[in-house]
């Protein structure tokens, strides 16, 4: 028996953005619109995303003993993630400076701070925390040692959902570790090591070839793309999952909505293809409302979509 359905392992910033009129150059100094903050971080926000779908949600990460610590650590109690695995102190909390024009293009700058002091010893410290956990959910605004952690701790039977962003090349051991490994173009282009050519079926293939036990790749308005490897019991498989048709307002948190999503609807039994359907969703119903943690949907709102 899990006591949680998702354990989320990653990163939590508090996002500090200003509307500009445009950004400036180098050298130039451009006023901009009242600062705003909102609680952010991939992992904050797939934790954020599930809970508010009624998974049971727990959240392994580091926040500085500072105003933003608080702040996300009150964001995630109130989404009704279980934060008793997020650690307090060693430096700052994450920032993420962020412009963005009338256009809706911005710039980011990101101070990784705490996240960046999320050590392999704090995973082997929450063994508890991995034993209790269906599904094991993490991206890599975290150190990558500390993800290579988290796959050699990983209980029999727990399932490795990565989404390797920001991108870099990773290392054997943990691709072999993803159930899925999920990767828009440009991410999939990282991990493959290569320009990557042909159709999203030749890129899923390119990935697969990679180690992993499954990839999904989303496509943006073009949905997405699942594909698993073939198994002594079954030969690979290649599914296209349909977009919903929404009219986006803002797109900021929508991937960690969909990674989130999937995760969890995996742990309760869904085949891939069925999660990243549910997933598409998700996703979808996020975009429909500004900013990202703020703009997750129930699984009510996802049903009346």
């Amino acid at each position: 028996m899990y006591d949680y359905d998702l354990l989320v392992v990653g990163s939590a910033n508090a996002d500090l953005v200003i509307g500009v009129e445009r950004r400036p150059a180098a050298g130039e100094t451009v006023l901009g619109s009242d600062l705003v903050v909102h609680p952010g971080g991939k992992g904050a926000n797939q934790a954020v995303a599930a809970a508010r779908l009624g998974a049971r949600t727990a959240l392994l990460a580091r926040v500085g003993d500072d105003a933003y610590g608080r702040l996300l650590l009150d964001t995630q109690r109130e989404a009704g993630v279980d934060n008793a695995g997020v650690l307090v102190g060693g430096a700052p909390t994450g920032i993420a400076l962020i412009t963005v024009d009338p256009s809706g293009d911005n710039s980011i700058v990101v101070s990784p701070g705490a996240n960046s002091r999320l050590t392999p010893q704090d995973v082997r410290d929450a063994a508890g925390l991995l034993r209790a956990s269906r599904v094991v959910s993490t991206q890599l605004e975290i150190p990558l040692e500390t993800v290579v952690e988290i796959v050699r701790n990983l209980p029999s039977g727990t399932r490795f959902v990565l989404n390797p962003s920001p991108p870099m090349p990773l290392p054997a051991e943990v691709l072999a570790a993803c159930d899925p490994l999920i990767v828009n173009e440009h991410e999939a282009r990282v991990i493959a090591g290569c320009e990557l050519e042909g159709s999203p079926e030749d890129w899923a293939t390119a990935l697969l070839a990679c180690g992993p036990r499954s990839v999904v790749v989303t496509l943006g308005e073009r949905g997405a793309l699942v594909a698993t490897g073939a198994s002594d019991d079954a030969p690979g498989v290649l599914t296209r999952v349909p977009s919903v048709k929404v009219d986006a307002v803002d797109t900021t948190g929508a991937g960690d909505a969909f990674t989130a999503a999937l995760a969890w609807r995996l742990g309760t039994g869904a085949t891939l293809p069925e999660a990243a359907a549910y997933a598409a969703r998700v996703g979808a119903a996020a975009v429909t409302r500004p900013g990202a943690q703020e703009s997750y949907p129930t699984a009510e709102e996802v049903a009346a979509l």
